[in-house]
């Protein structure tokens, strides 16, 4: 099962949903009228809902005559919440979308749960998604990736540690057994015709493909 948990980021970030029909739809506060917006039902609704209005409430409760608010003074964060409740579907995938945009915070807090999620479930895939961009995290081992023409250029980071001995085969920039420094930027931007290979050995690496902003603009019409 494949579950997309969705928060309230501007409408100009939002991913094109349809590519994950008949997944298992989460809202985070107000990402779930985003997706009551966009015709879609939601298995669970996740958050404080500090985000919403009075009437935007009252549709959620609707849907949810359960619903167990959390606190707005609480340790974790709302999409934190929503990662916790989307494992209890036992996916295979999670994606998680509506977090980028606006306030920097809130991305980054969402990047760094994704990031300790993924080292707690490591036989799930967790990816960051927005209009134009994925991200996900690699452990270390041998990867294969397809190219994608929505996605184009493909970059590669160190994530809280050194990347070692890190291989890249059948991409437009191959390389052998190399040392990412945490910090380091040289690993950007890389290109794939065919399945490529990615091998490390130690280290978690953020992978991100992007496509230009006129490519995903015309991905999404």
């Amino acid at each position: 099962m494949i579950v997309v948990v969705t928060a309230g980021g501007p409408a100009s970030e939002l991913p094109d949903f349809s590519e994950w029909a008949g997944a298992a739809f989460i809202g985070v506060d107000a990402g779930t009228i985003v997706l009551l917006d966009h015709g879609i039902h939601p298995v669970a609704a996740v958050g404080d809902f500090d985000s919403v209005t009075d009437s935007e409430m009252k549709r959620i409760e609707a849907l949810f005559p359960s619903l167990d608010r959390a606190a707005s003074e609480k340790d974790e964060t709302d999409t934190e919440l929503a990662l916790v409740k989307a494992m209890e579907f036992s996916p295979v995938q999670v994606i998680v979308t509506g977090v980028t945009g606006g306030r920097l915070d809130h991305y980054m807090s969402s990047l760094h749960a994704i990031y300790q999620i993924q080292q707690k479930f490591p036989d799930t895939e967790f990816m960051l998604v927005n209009r134009q961009n994925r991200i996900r995290f690699l452990s270390p081992g041998l990867h294969r990736i397809q190219p994608n023409e929505k996605y184009r250029f493909i970059s590669f980071y160190p994530f809280a540690e050194t990347v070692e001995e890190f291989s890249l085969t059948h991409f437009k920039y191959e390389v052998d057994n190399e040392t990412i420094p945490f910090g380091s930027t040289r690993f950007i931007s890389n290109e794939l015709d065919r399945e490529g290979i990615i091998e490390f050995s130690k280290g978690s690496c953020a992978m991100i493909e992007s496509s230009d902003a006129e490519n995903a603009l015309k991905q999404s019409n």
